[in-house]
């Protein structure tokens, strides 16, 4: 089974007072290339988290997030009473020695001081908590491979649609093969008659022929193509996605389809050539996208 580099997934937790978003998205890369955007409290698991996504992912560009979503009551900083009480008979003190009137609006004044209210930002990672983080990763990841295996799935009917057309123009050629040895034949010996006084053996005229026509024949092209075309079938069906080892067959069978075009001397074969390149590159940009 085929699988597209093209991907997306996202899964979202809840853990105590926060909801923990993850999202993974993957594109064609001929290699892994990952980037990864982790919310602080987990920072120091990026080094597995990034293991996790290696390992599950293999292949493509591929953009990861985690991010926390807070309950409101969560985000609300407490006030520092201790702080607040200080203020307070610091700046009572003062008003007291310095004949300055007290504020009208004590909270206003002392809510705006320095460590009145206070946001602990240093949190502990939980083992339970990061158990939840790691199950959200791997949910997120498995809704990636689906997609990917749906995509796979319509690339693989493309990739048979367009070997397919391949064969079939492949064994077009061969009305044309057989006929175009004759027309040959009857060419060079036309040209000779039409010179009276020309002189020639015809055994070695014969031997001449079947030297020239030897160099045209493409029944190896033909048989190669064949099972590179087999070949290409077989590895759309493995088990695990192949697609480097498609774009090495795809290779293989443009070399070919470029030896048959360059032994093609009729117009009718060489139109069939042109076909049969046009299906191979559709193949080819296609096959970036294969895992």
């Amino acid at each position: 089974m085929i699988q597209s580099m093209t991907g997306y997934g996202k899964a979202v937790v809840a853990y105590k007072e926060k909801k923990i978003h993850v999202e993974i998205k993957s594109l064609n890369s001929k290699a892994l290339d990952l980037f990864t955007r982790v919310a602080s409290p987990y920072r120091e698991k990026e080094i597995e988290i990034r293991q996790m996504l290696a390992q599950a992912v293999v292949r493509g560009k591929v953009d990861f997030m985690i991010w926390i979503e807070r309950d409101a009551a969560a985000e609300i900083a407490p006030i520092n009473g201790a702080a607040v009480e200080h203020y307070y008979k610091e700046i009572k003190a003062v008003a007291e020695k310095t004949g300055i009137p007290e504020p009208a609006d004590w909270f206003q004044i002392l809510l705006r001081l320095p460590d009145v209210t206070v946001k602990n930002e240093l949190e502990t990672l939980e083992a339970e908590e990061w158990d939840t983080v790691k199950q959200a990763v791997a949910e997120a990841v498995s809704q990636l491979n689906d997609f990917r295996n749906q995509e796979g799935e319509a690339l693989k009917k493309t990739f048979e649609e367009k070997i397919d057309n391949i064969q079939h123009l492949l064994e077009s050629i061969e009305p044309y093969e057989q006929s175009r040895v004759e027309k040959i034949r009857s060419r060079i010996t036309e040209g000779l008659r039409q010179i009276p006084e020309a002189e020639y053996d015809k055994n070695r005229l014969e031997q001449e022929l079947i030297y020239y026509i030897e160099k045209l024949d493409i029944s190896e092209e033909k048989q190669r193509l064949k099972n590179h075309l087999d070949y290409f079938r077989q590895t759309l069906n493995e088990p695990t996605s192949q697609g480097k080892k498609l774009g090495f067959i795809a290779q293989e069978m443009g070399r070919e389809i470029n030896t048959t075009g360059s032994k093609s001397n009729q117009a009718e074969m060489q139109n069939i050539v042109v076909k049969m390149k046009d299906e191979l590159e559709q193949i080819k940009e296609q096959i970036l996208n294969v895992l």
